[in-house]
């Protein structure tokens, strides 16, 4: 029998998505937008909440185009406001349009948000080695400078505690148990999978170079 991380123990949909998702290093800027958007509708409730209407989110925004969704407008929001499938939050769903126009910004800035985001971390996942769920951090220094430089650039619902949430998995850390029989696994993928950026300075909206 495997040993999971024991958040992923009951519930099949929770189990699956830890079993094959959570923690994989993403290279892909759609899939980002789609950890982001989901991540931000997040706040405040579970997320086996979300991810048990995920497919519900899918359809409702366009597979997660976030060019699409840059586009949406006063007709779409009303649409998403009255969808029963999704999270009906309106400052949610304002949100999700506000950061995939601020998403296509970082792309003009980076080329992808994938090179963007992975400079948070110098370039390559940070593996932890936690023995239980009461080491994991809400949030740490990292998350902290991501959701301070996201919402900078004018990203809402993307407080340090959700930016640790989608680093944890999109693979910036690996933050599985170390007795998870997935620790070893993502971490043995890693170099197979991780395209790394060298670290370099980044401009941030005043203009001033950081280091991450």
């Amino acid at each position: 029998m495997k040993t999971r991380c024991n958040w992923a123990t009951t519930d099949t949909l929770y189990i699956a998505y830890h079993d094959q998702e959570w923690g994989v290093p993403i290279h892909d800027d759609q899939k980002w937008f789609e950890k982001i958007l989901l991540d931000s509708a997040q706040a405040g409730l579970s997320w086996l909440t979300i991810l048990r209407k995920r497919e519900n989110y899918r359809q409702a925004y366009n597979q997660f185009d976030y060019r699409k969704v840059a586009d949406y407008d006063d007709v779409k929001m009303q649409e998403l406001l009255a969808n029963p499938g999704i999270i009906r939050n309106k400052k949610k769903i304002e949100a999700s349009i506000l950061n995939a126009r601020a998403f296509l910004k970082i792309q003009e800035a980076f080329g992808t948000f994938d090179a963007y985001i992975w400079r948070f971390v110098g370039g390559s996942p940070k593996i932890n080695a936690w023995q239980t769920l009461a080491e994991l951090p809400a949030k740490t220094k990292e998350s902290e400078a991501l959701s301070k430089d996201l919402i900078q650039r004018g990203f809402k619902f993307v407080g340090p505690t959700i930016c640790y949430a989608f680093m944890q998995a999109g693979g910036l850390v690996n933050d599985h148990l170390v007795t998870c029989f997935r620790y070893q696994e993502v971490q043995s993928g890693v170099s197979k999978l991780c395209f790394c950026p060298s670290k370099q300075s980044f401009d941030t909206p005043d203009g001033d170079g950081e280091k991450l």
